[in-house]
Formats: structure tokens, sequence, C-alpha cells
């Protein structure tokens, strides 16, 4: 008898589970598809304010390579609001960094070259990759001292990074003097500039196919090996030609104007490369746990600390590209570069599922957040509204994003 009862409550307990998590997935969803109808009715209504220049391809290559640079941040951003925290320092270091990368390729390495008399220090290829590389290097470490400030020092988040943003803006402040640094040589404007040629755009389009077809397989394929529920095939069929035409039509549309940007390409690798991170590894994993209860994840053993330090390392040296694809683009380092672009980061996460609560965050939806932030930007300014209106229209949309958040949990 007793049996019998302990096989029911079991069975009543799998029920639920299975029924909570059903629900939520149908909540992140419905969340998602909702947030793609909203992106393409903004596209509409622009484009028919517009009276179809919006959907123009030369358009719609600077929208994708505005969107690029908010993208970088956004996707650290989704490590630390999941993680429970908050980094309001994410445009000064991107700031920062640009500006060392400009100043080490326009002055200083010139200057340290004429110096010791050697040539190669001169811009060109081999001071472009100094200063990249310095400017990597620059953004891990801010971020490991954030983080160590956070996790070591117990001092929340929201302190540590607001002091962190005056620090490097008056930094950016003493390095420029308030002056422009540039121009930057061709080799690296590349990266905030150059477009892949049609040879390799359509190269792009074939091994973008081709992932998407693998990774629908590899995923239906273990699904299936541990009993999971699959959706039916013809669903997966669908799905599959459906992201696969979309990565085509990308293609062909960027062909229509130069080509595809490669800021647009190194944010797609960045993407699949920390949306790997984020679902299929301990950092991913250690992070929703300690969002969503820290003390149950402390006393589950995991070195909490740890955790923090690598995120926190993981946002300044995303900082550090966004840095860098920013003044590659300018031409030059500016003294407000990377201004409010934190505030542009949390706005797109938010808007694309993260709950500022912790505990769950997506990439893909931060990614899609970043471009209708962008569209928005793009779209009103381009019917010339004036730059006080694009404020209060962006801070009245955050602030519905939050609202349907917390509603929605």
């Amino acid at each position: 008898m007793g049996r019998v009862q302990l096989e029911k409550s079991q069975s009543t307990v799998d029920a639920s589970l299975v029924e909570q998590v059903g629900g939520r997935k149908f909540k992140d969803n419905l969340r998602a598809y909702t947030m793609v109808f909203a992106l393409l009715a903004i596209w509409l209504a622009l484009a028919i304010a517009t009276q179809g220049t919006f959907l123009e391809p030369r358009n719609l290559s600077n929208l994708f390579r505005q969107t690029a640079i908010n993208g970088y941040l956004a996707i650290g951003m989704v490590f630390v609001i999941t993680a429970g925290h908050i980094d309001l320092s994410v445009g000064a270091v991107a700031g920062l960094t640009g500006a060392i990368a400009a100043m080490l390729q326009v002055r200083w390495l010139p200057a340290l070259g004429a110096g010791l008399g050697v040539t190669w220090l001169q811009p060109g290829w081999p001071s472009t990759m100094i200063s990249i590389a310095a400017a990597l290097i620059v953004g891990t470490i801010i971020g490991i001292w954030q983080g160590i400030w956070v996790a070591h020092g117990q001092v929340p988040a929201f302190i540590v990074t607001l002091g962190g943003l005056l620090i490097f803006r008056g930094s950016i402040l003493g390095i420029t003097k308030g002056v422009n640094i540039g121009p930057m040589d061709p080799t690296f404007q590349g990266f905030g500039q150059a477009y892949l040629s049609r040879t390799t755009g359509i190269v792009l389009a074939i091994v973008a196919v081709a992932v998407i077809v693998l990774f629908t397989m590899v995923s239906r394929r273990n699904k299936l090996k541990y009993d999971f529920a699959v959706k039916p095939l013809w669903t997966e069929l669908v799905l599959t030609a459906l992201y696969s035409g979309l990565a085509i039509g990308f293609v062909i549309i960027m062909h229509h104007y130069r080509g595809v940007p490669v800021p647009v390409v190194l944010l797609i690798v960045i993407a699949a490369f920390c949306s790997f991170l984020f679902n299929r590894t301990q950092l991913g994993r250690y992070t929703c746990a300690i969002g969503g209860n820290l003390e149950a994840a402390r006393l589950s053993g995991l070195n909490v600390r740890r955790v923090m330090v690598q995120i926190f390392a993981l946002m300044g040296a995303l900082g550090g590209i966004a840095g860098i694809v920013l003044t590659a683009r300018l031409n030059a380092a500016t003294a407000n570069a990377g201004n409010q672009f934190e505030l542009n980061a949390i706005a797109s996460c938010v808007i694309g599922g993260t709950s500022l609560q912790g505990g769950s965050g997506s990439i893909p939806g931060a990614l899609l957040g970043a471009l209708v932030m962008a569209s928005i930007d793009n779209g009103l300014s381009m019917l010339n509204v004036q730059a006080f209106w694009q404020q209060i229209i962006k801070g009245l949309i955050l602030m519905v994003a939050v609202l349907m958040d917390v509603k929605s949990r």
C-alpha cells in the first residue's frame, strides 16, 4: 500500500515538474515570438513613414553595423544580469579601450619606433595587431578588477561599476586631452568599416545553412537518445528551412549594397561562441544558478567568487571589442565615445527576455533587443525627430520592457 502511494506521489511530482517546465518554455517562446512580431511591426511602420527608404539595402547595412557595437555589450550584459548584477561601466570601458588603441597606433607606437629606430611600429598591420591586443587586455583586466571588488570585496556591483564609470570617463579625458585621436590606419579601419567580398559572402551563407542543419539534426538526435520530447519532424524541417532562408536572404540583401559588414560577421561569431558558453558549459549553468538562488548555489559547492570574476572578465573583454570596432568605425577615438552605451545594452537585454531579478537570460533575445533599439534610433533619425524625443521614447520602451518582465514572472 505504501509503495502504491509513493508511486502515485512520485507521478504527481513528475507531472507537476513537466507542467512547470512546459509552462516556462511556452512563456519563453511566446515572448520571443512577440518580440519578433514587434520588430517586424516597427520596421513596417518606419518603412511606411520613410516611404520605403528604411528597408533599402544601404540603410539596412548601416542598421546592422549600428546594432553590432551594442550587440557586443548586450551579450556580456546577459551574463552579468543573469548572475543577479549590473554593469554601468561598459560604455566607458568601450570608450577607454578604443582610446588606448587609437593612442597606441597614432602616437605612442610611432614615437617609440622613431626613438628606437624601428620602422615596423609605424601605422600598419603590426601596430594594428598590437593596438587591438592592448585594448582586449586592458578590457579584460578592468573586468577582472571590478569582479574582484564584487566577488571578494562584497561591494554591490552597482556601486563598483558606477565608480568605474567615473574612473574610466576621467581616464578617457586624461588620455585624449578632450580632442579626437585619428585618423586610424586602413588596416585598423577595416574592423569597423570593411565588407566581405561577394565570394566570401556566398561562402558565409553556405556555412551558415550547414551549421543550422547540423545543429538541428544533432539536437533532435540527442533529445531522442535521452527520451526527451521533440517537435514533429515537419515542424523541425519548416523551422530549419526558415532559418536557412533568413541567412541566405540576409546575405543577398547585403550584397545589393556593398556586401556583408565585417562587424556583423564578428558579432555572429561572438554570439555563437557566447551562446555555447551560456547554454552548454559550466560557466553558463553556474551563472543561472547564482542568479536564481545565490545561497543555494553557494551551499551546493559552487565557487561563486571565481564565477563572478570570470563573468566580469568576459564583460570587460567584450567591452574591449566594442571599443575597437567603435574606434575603427569612427576612424578616431573621441572623448565621449561609448556615452550611454550601458543603458542601451541593459535595455537590449531586458527587451530580449533577460530577467533583472537574475536566473535567466537569452543571448539571441538580447541581440533581438539590440536590433530593436538600433531600429528605433535609425528610424527616428531618418524622420528627423529631435534628439530629446528619441531619449524619451527609448526610456519609455525600457520601462515597458521591465514592467512586462515583472508581470510575466
